[in-house]
């Protein structure tokens, strides 16, 4: 069966994206000395944390649904970036774009025969 390419596209841009979210803010939150600083940050941390989650967990659906051809992975994947959009608006233009692209190769796969 042919892997969508749609799908790989979301899956490297949420792997990009996931990485910098994560790497931003925790490495944020470990280099701060000043004490507000470090609760400011923690803060925030946690604020934007339902959005990493969501994201991160949307990327590996997207992954497991490009590399298994499952639509059902790639429905997921793209269910998960939507709702990380709504966990976290100002954020969710870093989403959008894989949402679109995992909702459109969900479309674009084959339904498997059984």
């Amino acid at each position: 069966m042919k892997k969508s390419k749609l799908l790989l596209v979301s899956w490297i841009l949420g792997v990009l994206y996931s990485l910098y979210i994560v790497v931003y803010f925790f490495g944020n939150t470990a280099s701060q000395t000043d004490a507000a600083a470090a609760i400011g940050a923690g803060l925030a941390t946690a604020i934007v944390m339902p959005h990493m989650i969501c994201t991160v967990l949307a990327t590996i659906f997207n992954i497991l649904g490009w590399a298994m051809c499952k639509r059902a992975f790639a429905l997921t994947g793209a269910i998960l970036y939507a709702v990380a959009m709504v966990m976290f608006p100002l954020y969710a233009l870093f989403v959008i774009i894989q949402m679109v692209l995992s909702f459109v190769g969900f479309a674009k796969m084959k339904k498997a025969v059984e």
